[in-house]
């Protein structure tokens, strides 16, 4: 009988007794029990089967669970004789940290002593085995409760369970890295960082009632962080061998799907939009979330867009040097990076930092390694966006950046280039520069600190989402602090239009006024020739629009020739 797809169940017992479609990835509970590691932390990208694994885990221990055996039956793990003796014999505690999402860092405290409060809820069977100092803790759990009592939860909380099930505990976190996203985007990490480290530590590293640990996440976050002086942890990157197909759909075990439900002949299409993905040495890892969506609605679509907010990877792309946006185009294009990669990132140290932003876009997803180039000191790697899922989430992702507050103004903007009325432009730009610089800011001058080119180039990204349908755009820095070119080259030449933009930061050296610098920005565009190109492509001189923009703080003036 077909299986049923079901979207989002992440509890394994529910996709066992509810005959869901199941990809067999049972046999890494074989593989990480016997393995020698005391606390195993594993990252994968969102939406690639982190808390069905874990709640498949909870059910084939957990001695609180009945009938465990009946669930795994036919499945690979119970081939696996010395691995099924365990079955049911263990207490598990499973805590996810999925909802720990604030804005400041009293919320997210607030959120964890919540958390913890729920969790105590569902332990009150255990009060039975508590002496006096036990009993005077758990009445201390509430939802107001100080910080160091919900720092000392989960320590405390493997210590009632075993003291009870007369066993060491199994201790499961989900999502532990999203409270340090959150505080990191919302300006707490500092706050944050020792909470966490202090709970973490006290979980991992003094639990003496421990008997293994699974954490997982989307990041490595680094050792000096959260782990210090935990000497017993075994870290799984997407880099790591180890585990490679646990996570994820394999394409053999895609391509299977794909015959059982009737879409054999999409093998390819699929292929082009989900594929891409690797870990260690596994190539051609699809992505489940995806995979499952189009086996439910058999169309195809960015799925995995909607399933998270990118509000990490959002801050630093926005917040980015001119370099990075720079790169950030040429990805959208089509085309590649070639960096270096460090794995574990230092939140810390993240602002600025261009080899963190890649190196977080390929931990999350985002971007695969077309090629390692090998060097004396450091490998450098030529990365790619995934697939065209991925290309199509990025386009997203940037016009998202443009429908905020002063989107209204950019759209309009756009409007008015495309008809050559600028005076329209003028207002419209200067309208949104107001509402959105915080965004992409300008400096004051050309050399100014805050590097200008950062809105410069946020103003192309906008314009190459915006207009990708109908022009081709090209940009090309120019030699000198923050001088920038763009051509917008019409698909459609026979009933196209073709625009010419040069920005310019007014220089206080050489120019008095927005004026002189925007005859300056004309006055290149001319002496070089910009224009050739789109006259080789067939479009005549009167069909090409010249636009010199000037820049000073948040003040623009264009004028055209």
């Amino acid at each position: 009988m077909k299986k049923v797809v079901g979207l989002g169940i992440q509890d394994f017992q529910e996709v066992i007794e509810e005959k869901n479609i199941y990809i067999d990835k049972t046999r890494f509970i074989s593989e990480w029990w016997k393995s020698n590691d005391g606390v195993t932390l594993i990252t994968r990208p969102r939406r690639f089967g982190k808390t069905l694994m874990l709640s498949t885990i909870e059910n084939f221990f957990s001695i609180s669970k009945k009938n465990n055996k009946k669930l795994y039956e036919n499945l690979e793990v119970s081939r696996n004789e010395q691995v099924m003796e365990e079955c049911g014999k263990w207490p598990v505690l499973f805590v996810s940290f999925a909802s720990i999402k604030s804005s400041t860092h009293e919320g997210a405290l607030r959120q964890f002593a919540w958390l913890f409060t729920e969790m105590a809820a569902q332990m009150e069977f255990l009060t039975t085995k508590m002496n006096e100092k036990d009993l005077d803790f758990y009445k201390r759990i509430g939802y107001d409760m100080d910080d160091k009592t919900s720092c000392q939860c989960l320590n405390t909380f493997c210590r009632w369970m075993s003291n009870y099930y007369g066993k060491k505990v199994i201790l499961l976190i989900d999502e532990y890295d999203t409270p340090m996203q959150e505080a990191y985007v919302n300006g707490y990490w500092d706050k944050l960082v020792e909470f966490m480290r202090n709970m973490l530590n006290s979980a991992l590293k003094t639990n003496l009632n421990l008997t293994k640990s699974l954490l997982t996440g989307i990041t490595r976050v680094s050792r000096e962080s959260l782990f210090s002086d935990l000497n017993n942890l075994k870290i799984v990157t997407i880099s790591s061998d180890k585990y490679a197909d646990c996570f994820g759909f394999t394409e053999e075990e895609v391509f299977a799907a794909l015959d059982e439900f009737g879409y054999s002949s999409e093998k390819e299409n699929i292929k082009k939009w989900y594929d891409g993905f690797r870990f260690g040495k596994r190539e051609d890892i699809y992505n489940p979330w995806s995979i499952l969506s189009f086996l439910q609605e058999g169309k195809y679509e960015s799925y995995w867009a909607n399933t998270s907010s990118n509000s990490l990877i959002s801050k630093l792309v926005r917040e980015g040097d001119a370099a990075i946006k720079r790169d950030f185009e040429e990805l959208l294009r089509g085309g590649s990076v070639v960096t270096s990669i460090d794995e574990q990132l230092v939140f810390g140290e993240m602002q600025g930092n261009e080899i963190a932003v890649w190196s977080l876009l390929y931990a999350t997803g985002y971007l695969k390694i077309e090629k390692k180039i090998s060097g004396s000191f450091e490998n450098q790697y030529e990365l790619k966006l995934t697939n065209y899922e991925i290309t199509r989430i990025f386009y997203q992702m940037v016009m998202r950046w443009f429908r905020g507050e002063g989107s209204i103004y950019y759209n309009e903007f756009v409007k008015a280039l495309l008809k050559n009325d600028v005076k329209g432009m003028n207002k419209f730009l200067n309208m949104f520069l107001r509402k959105t610089c915080s965004y992409f800011d300008g400096g004051k001058y050309a050399s100014g600190e805050t590097e200008p080119e950062k809105f410069y180039h946020g103003l192309v990204l906008g314009l190459l989402v915006g207009l990708s349908d109908e022009y081709i755009l090209k940009s090309n820095r120019e030699s000198g602090y923050g001088r920038y070119d763009v051509m917008l080259k019409p698909k459609n030449i026979k009933n196209g239009k073709g625009f010419i933009i040069e920005f310019k930061v007014l220089d206080g050296d050489c120019e008095k006024t927005l004026e002189d610098t925007a005859r300056s920005a004309l006055k290149q565009i001319e002496e070089r020739h910009y224009e050739d190109e789109l006259l080789e492509s067939g479009l005549n001189p009167d069909e090409i629009y010249k636009y010199g923009f000037a820049f000073s703080g948040k003040e623009v003036l264009i004028e055209s020739c």
